[in-house]
């Protein structure tokens, strides 16, 4: 694994889209791309964080909780989705699921 990728992604929601920002070369994309207008102390919180992990200076999963905060601030973060019961179930002897 790239020693930039997130552990987890940070899914956000782009009006009928979501998109996945994946490590700091996303979580940068993503934060250029925000409205100046916009942003604020949350925001400028984040870009530090991503520009800390980025110099080494913080650990990235401290990058990674400052941007999914951002996005939660302005109500943009979706948080995964459950799987379905047949992507997760046991498998029973005969190639199906447990019931």
């Amino acid at each position: 694994m790239d020693d930039r990728t997130f552990d987890r992604p940070v899914l956000v929601k782009d009006g009928q889209f979501i998109h996945e920002v994946g490590s700091l070369e996303d979580a940068f994309d993503f934060l250029d791309e925000w409205p100046r207008e916009r942003r604020g102390p949350i925001f400028e919180t984040a870009f530090r964080a991503c520009q800390r992990a980025y110099d080494g200076q913080i650990p990235l999963s401290v990058a990674r909780d400052a941007v999914a905060g951002f996005a939660r601030s302005v109500k943009i973060l979706q948080e995964p989705l459950a799987p379905l019961p047949w992507m997760s179930g046991t498998k029973s002897g005969r190639g199906g699921i447990a019931a």
